[in-house]
């Protein structure tokens, strides 16, 4: 396994540290279920903003700024494809909006990368009510 560069490492604590609202309100949500997720990970030159390794899918939260990077973004999703990932995409206006819905198809897109084996991962405590 290759180590990440030094710099990519400090680019994605500082990422972690400064989430947007978007990202924030998702990992309220997403944090608690299995499998696992995490937050800026870095897969080869990029950091994804969210991420579950067991099933290779990565999560993009977009903003406006993605309206000017549409080149870049479609190179990273090929990259991200070339090394077996599953990129899916929201705009940060749709995470406000529709945050159940967000969070249902995340859930969903995972349980299908990882063959429809975990039609609703579990809380990590059962019992537990989300909030």
């Amino acid at each position: 396994m290759h180590r990440i560069p030094p710099d990519l490492t400090m680019r994605a604590r500082s990422l972690r540290n400064g989430q947007t609202e978007a990202e924030r309100r998702v990992w309220q949500r997403i944090s608690r279920y299995r499998p696992r997720f995490t937050r800026q990970l870095a897969i080869g030159p990029y950091i994804v903003d969210l991420a579950c390794r067991s099933a290779k899918l990565a999560v993009e939260f977009d903003g406006s700024q993605h309206l000017e990077a549409q080149d870049y973004d479609e190179r990273r999703t090929s990259f991200l494809a070339t090394q077996g990932w599953t990129v899916v995409r929201f705009w940060n206006s749709e995470v406000v909006d529709n945050l159940d819905g967000v969070v249902d198809t995340i859930l969903a897109k995972t349980a299908e990368c990882l063959g429809g084996t975990h039609p609703r991962p579990l809380p990590s405590r059962e019992g537990r009510r989300l909030a």
